[in-house]
């Protein structure tokens, strides 16, 4: 049996950023890791493909040699999947769909024409999907709401994979969150009893990516990290001892609940674990909007008092915000501003609610018959924002101008950089800069660290300077660009690397600012055409 597994393109959006890998060799930001993890149990006769449409295109050649197109993905890449099946059908080949976003849409692609959906994970499903190939119905929907036990989950087949194609690589600890948040989704897909990989898996994987060459960063594509924290710091702790013995060959990102900010242990594990940002879905400054969201977690502890403990202690944060939630008053955008300025978190991913499928938002809406049929699924934006798919509490042009309002406030290039500058100036310098400080010596040798290769250096080089045309020659704000440079240096020097690096995604963030105006002001034009 020929298997060709498709991973179908991402918009411009948070997990592409074509600008972020602009001058490295990487084609696509990101390793797909649902695809690969699928094919690890497929069985073992069959052979596979994996083409990744971020990276290129499937050839004749590849359609042709496949009997069976699996295709893998989520809402955000909702557009690109029946281009996909047409393709498939075009040809007689039989396909088959998996991921959150058939999970969550199954009827959708049926009706659109795939043969197989998968729904819910992989591991409990391959039996029954094996069982389904062979007998060639089409109109298939699997499902199984069982979850799995991931100390069962083979090695993801990262060999399918070519590493100089991607710039980040992608592995997992943990599924589920014990948190009900109304409008998220992963309760439903994965459950609120978080299951997780032993540490012995993930070092596993690790060394797996080391074997082939995988150097740089790793972004652990957690729910939440810290769902279960025992075991988090059972991982930080193999972690450590994994990564001195390679002379650190990975950094790491992940997500994690806001509560990280009042465990100083969780933190302090994190650090030594050579862990640098941590994505958090802080969403409102508005306690109220937050407890009317069961988002409780943000509102126990003071908000702005965990952030300052996660950055004073060595973590950077990337924060997620949301406009357009029930009974949000007017000046939302504002307020969220506000507290951007208050915390200086450099990046920030500012979103528009909606109620995916299965979540408690999408039922109270329904019964409030103030949803719409389906997503929204306009083409006129460049980007993968979309309106609201239910009717808002407040007016939407409203909510619209906030969130362009927002996003070019947040964005504007002399105010994020500022921003940054002062985040930075108040990480805890590094382990190594305070061993030095103290004259007291560190467990890791800088002479035996793991150093990026010389192409991927001289890329990163190329960036700086391209950055520093942009930023430091001919914007207005250059003389800012310069002297925060110089200030970074002289102040916190061991951090000065990290400024830059997150000054450079902020280009990415930047370029999305320019765009939002003109698509927002076109979905509402759209919209108005459909009324």
């Amino acid at each position: 049996m020929n298997i060709l597994l498709i991973y179908p393109e991402l918009p411009f959006s948070f997990w592409s950023f074509p600008q972020a890998i602009r001058f490295s060799t990487a084609k696509a930001l990101y390793a797909p890791l649902g695809p690969i993890t699928v094919a690890a149990l497929l069985p073992k006769e069959w052979d596979i493909k994996f083409v990744d449409l971020n990276v290129r295109e499937v050839t004749e050649k590849e359609w042709q040699w496949a009997d069976i197109i699996m295709i893998s993905g989520m809402i955000v890449q909702r557009k690109s999947f029946q281009p996909l099946i047409e393709e498939a059908k075009k040809r007689a080949k039989v396909t088959v769909a998996g991921g959150p976003y058939p999970t969550l849409m199954a009827d959708e692609l049926i009706t659109i024409g795939c043969d197989i959906v998968v729904c819910g994970e992989a591991e409990n499903n391959i039996t029954s999907l094996v069982d389904a190939i062979q007998s060639r119905k089409s109109g298939q929907v699997i499902r199984n709401n069982e979850k799995p036990d991931l100390n069962n989950t083979p090695l993801p087949r990262y060999d399918l994979i070519n590493l100089d194609d991607y710039y980040h690589f992608l592995i997992q600890t943990t599924r589920g969150c014990p948190f009900s948040c109304e409008f998220c989704d992963i309760a439903g897909l994965y459950g609120k009893q978080p299951r997780f990989k032993s540490p012995d898996q993930v070092i596993a994987e690790l060394e797996y990516l080391y074997q082939l060459g995988a150097r740089g960063h790793i972004t652990i594509a957690d729910d939440n990290f810290i769902a279960n924290k025992k075991n988090a710091k059972a991982i930080c702790q193999e972690l450590i001892k994994w990564n001195r013995k390679r002379h650190q060959p990975f950094g790491f990102t992940t997500q994690a609940s806001v509560n990280l900010g009042q465990d100083m242990e969780m933190i302090d594990l994190l650090t030594a674990a050579n862990f640098g940002d941590i994505f958090i879905g802080i969403e409102s400054p508005d306690e109220d909007i937050l407890t009317a969201n069961e988002k409780h977690q943000n509102v126990i502890n003071p908000l702005v008092e965990s952030i300052e403990n996660i950055k004073r202690n060595g973590l950077s944060i990337i924060g997620s915000f949301i406009i357009g939630f029930d009974n949000e008053k007017k000046g939302a955008g504002k307020r969220i501003c506000d507290f951007v300025d208050q915390t200086s978190i450099p990046i920030i991913m500012p979103n528009i609610l909606s109620a995916p499928p299965g979540t408690r938002l999408e039922e109270r809406l329904q019964k409030e018959d103030r949803l719409f049929d389906k997503l929204i699924a306009l083409n006129t934006s460049e980007t993968y924002f979309n309106l609201p798919n239910f009717i808002p509490s407040r007016p939407l042009e409203e909510i619209m101008e906030e969130f362009i309002e927002m996003w070019e406030y947040l964005y504007n290039p002399s105010r994020f950089l500022e921003r940054t500058y002062k985040f930075c100036l108040g990480i805890r310098p590094t382990r190594k800069a305070i061993a030095a400080k103290n004259g007291t010596p560190h467990e890791d040798n800088p002479a035996k660290t793991t150093s990026p290769p010389l192409k991927r250096q001289l890329c990163e080089l190329v960036t700086f300077f391209h950055h520093a045309w942009l930023h430091g020659v001919i914007a207005p704000h250059r003389v800012q660009f310069w002297k925060q440079l110089k200030g970074m240096q002289k102040q916190n020097p061991s951090r000065l690397k990290k400024y830059i690096v997150h000054c450079i995604s902020g280009d990415s963030y930047l370029q999305m600012s320019k765009t939002i105006r003109h698509d927002i002001h076109c979905l509402l034009a759209e919209q108005d055409k459909r009324k």
